[in-house]
């Protein structure tokens, strides 16, 4: 082999190296993206305990993650603030007005951005269900 076909695939074997190492991250990252989005589990919240203030959460997923400021007036939601990174999920942003509009966490998730959605109402729970 010349020494020009020497250095080619030498550099080739070394593109592959860092394309398995690339795919292999990428996996173990998506394995954990999906473990932490089947965790979610929304519980409720009694606004009944909740007092007038502006409560600050969050939620991260890995590729999707939320922070939301929520407003609370007389035990109700008047306001939920949010800032939501996500891949594919900008539909599931509706998840805050369906929130206020049922002053509950007990909101259908939107098909298609189902882990942004689980990931929005987590940062609302947390939120409001935060140690003060």
């Amino acid at each position: 082999m010349s020494k020009r076909g020497k250095i080619i695939a030498g550099i080739a074997c070394i593109v592959l190296v860092f394309v398995v190492a690339g795919a292999s991250i990428y996996s173990s990252r998506l394995k954990e993206y999906h473990t932490k989005v089947d965790a979610i589990e929304i519980g409720g919240v009694d606004l009944a305990q909740v007092s007038d203030g502006t409560y600050r959460g969050a939620s991260d997923a890995v590729f999707v993650s939320a922070e939301v400021e929520v407003t609370v007036e007389n035990h109700r939601i008047v306001d939920i603030q949010l800032q939501h990174k996500h891949g594919r999920g900008e539909e599931a942003e509706v998840i805050p007005d369906r929130v206020i509009e049922a002053q509950s966490l007990d909101v259908e998730l939107i098909t298609g951005a189902t882990a942004s959605s689980k990931v929005i109402l987590d940062a609302i729970e947390n939120s409001l269900t935060a140690d003060r």
